[in-house]
């Protein structure tokens, strides 16, 4: 009776360390999972920022298109306005557009969060199935 008491003490003192192993492993996986998805949601929300600024821009640039070219325009300046031809304004929202279009595919690039994830998943899954075979 005390040498099969003895023997199951022994395999509860090996799997301990395996447990703290596991543990620690889920609980760096757990940090970097929560990390990842608020940083995946900070992109989205940007995205659909940039996404909001592209369109006004565009819609401004075809409102000002169908002026004609002796038109004032105004651009606002914190509280003031200045004049601007109509020329300026065009080319200041085809910037606005293009630089908005560029951080948009900049952000898109949040595929490298995810895959980070799922290599962590993917390195603890081996951990536990070669915990088993053994």
């Amino acid at each position: 009776m005390r040498s099969v008491c003895v023997s199951a003490s022994v395999v509860v003192n090996m799997a301990a360390p395996i447990d703290l192993e596991l543990k620690k492993a889920f609980s760096e996986l757990q940090v970097k999972m929560i990390d990842t998805q608020q940083k995946v949601k900070l992109a989205d929300l940007q995205i659909d920022q940039l996404t909001r600024v592209q369109k006004h821009a565009k819609l401004t640039h075809a409102e000002v298109a169908v002026l004609a070219d002796n038109t004032r325009l105004y651009e606002g300046v914190g509280r003031m306005f200045i004049l601007q031809s109509k020329e300026d304004i065009n080319s200041q929202l085809m910037d606005k557009q293009k630089t908005a279009e560029e951080k948009i595919k900049e952000l898109e690039k949040k595929v490298y969060l995810e895959r980070s994830v799922k290599e962590a998943e993917d390195n603890i899954r081996e951990m536990l199935l070669s915990r088993r075979s053994h």
